[in-house]
Parts: structure tokens; sequence; C-alpha cells
């Protein structure tokens, strides 16, 4: 299911964090959203997700504007960066939680999720008991566990050992497979690299580059990826190249 970003703006007072944002995560493919800290995906996001009412412009989901609507969002999945589930609360409370909100019986997928995970010891324990790595991939099944048409997925591999962090890339990739739209937003470029198809560079919230990353590679003459993003920095916002270079030599290397 097709989302259509057109003319986004969006202003806290008078500061503006998204400037006529235009983009379209396409169904089938993997869209990736990278960018310096501050530059606008987290409210783009939110706006998403119907959380940020945006200042102008449009968010179209299966062709059909979301605003003052609702029901578009029982087709997206999404895994925030920092699950915070309530302390008290069980993993199985979370998941009879979300059958209860969407009306909707767990899927068998959802048990096979479960397993994928390692998590059936985990069913009964409260999330104050768990691990930051084992809440993310708790987060990982409630993003997936309704075989959802959009996944939104921020930061997911964040926290999770090397093992977890494969088999969430798996099903990222069968989900393209099958025919789901997936917005990935990470600062782990190797992570992007094998797996967004197109990228949305944002800057300041602007669409620095979009395209694919092979089209980045060849216009910036740079094999990897983090080196062809400080290039086209560089010749952009020569000013930030420093705090950008930093930022993604340190991410990179995760």
């Amino acid at each position: 299911m097709k989302i259509e970003i057109q003319n986004l703006r969006k202003k806290f007072g008078s500061r503006e964090v998204l400037k006529g944002l235009s983009l379209n995560i396409e169904p089938g493919a993997v869209s990736g959203l990278v960018g310096p800290n501050a530059c606008g995906k987290t409210t783009l996001i939110k706006c998403i997700l119907g959380l940020t009412i945006p200042t102008s412009g449009e968010i179209l989901v299966g062709g059909k504007s979301i605003h003052r609507e609702w029901d578009y969002r029982r087709k997206i999945g999404y895994m925030p960066q920092n699950p915070n589930f309530p302390p008290n609360l069980t993993f199985i409370d979370l998941l009879e939680m979300l059958e209860d909100l969407r009306n909707e019986d767990r899927s068998k997928s959802c048990e096979e999720l479960v397993d994928i995970f390692g998590l059936r010891e985990c069913l009964d324990k409260p999330f104050s008991t768990m691990s930051g790595g084992t809440k993310q991939k708790c987060a990982a099944v409630a993003a997936f566990m309704f075989d959802p048409d959009i996944l939104i997925l921020d930061e997911p591999s964040v926290g999770l050992d090397p093992v977890a962090a494969l088999k969430l890339k798996e099903l990222v990739l069968q989900s393209v497979n099958k025919g789901k739209s997936v917005l990935l937003v990470s600062h782990i470029m190797t992570e992007v690299e094998q797996l967004v198809q197109r990228m949305v560079f944002l800057l300041e919230g602007e669409a620095a580059f979009s395209g694919n990353v092979d089209q980045l590679r060849e216009q910036t003459g740079e094999d990897k990826l983090e080196n062809a993003i400080v290039k086209m920095m560089l010749s952009r916002k020569p000013e930030r190249a420093f705090e950008i270079i930093g930022h993604h030599q340190r991410m990179g290397s995760q």
C-alpha cells in the first residue's frame, strides 16, 4: 500500500521542522529515511501515524487522505526505537491488549514470531524485568503480528543481538516479497545498504537526496554509502559537514 507525502510542512511555534517535504513510500520495497538528529525524521513518522497534525500539506495512504481518519492505522505495524512499555505489563498482556484494541485475533504468524525471537519464556514476564534488547524483540513481534500492509521501523536493530538482527532483516525482506511497504529509519549504513531500495536523506526538514542507493553512489563517485552521504553533504551544507561526518562514522561502525 502506497504512502504519498505531498508538500508536508510542520511548525512548532516559529520553528519549521518539515519544509515542504514530498516523497513516496512504495509497496514491495524498503524506503530508507536517514539523516542527522533533529532533521525531521521523528516528526515525519508522527505525522504518518496521526500523532502529529501537519501545518500544511497532505499524506495519502492507499490514495486516500488520512486527515481526520483513523482506520488506516490498522494497516500499519510500527516498531519504535525505544519501546516504552508499562513496566508492570507482561508480554502476553501486551499481545492481548493489542487484540482487544484492534478487535482482531492474533494471527498464526504471531506464535511463529514469538518463537523466531525466542520469547516463549518471556510471555508471563513484566517488562520491568526485561533487558532493552528483549523489549525490542517484543516490539518487533507487536509490529509484525497482524501482517500489516505497511511497516514503519524506527532504528529497529538498535539493541538487538546479531542473531535477532538477522532474523529481523529476514522478516523485512519477506514482507517486501509479499508486496508490503516498508519505511526504515536507520543510522546504520550497512543496514541501509543491505535492505533499502530507495533512500531519502533528510536535512533540516528537506530532502537533500531522494533516489536509489546506486544513484547516490554514481552521483558522488563513492562506493561506500557513508562516504557518498558525506560528499553530498559537503556540497550542500558544508557548515554542518563535520557534524554529519562524525555522526555517520559513529553509527556506521555499529
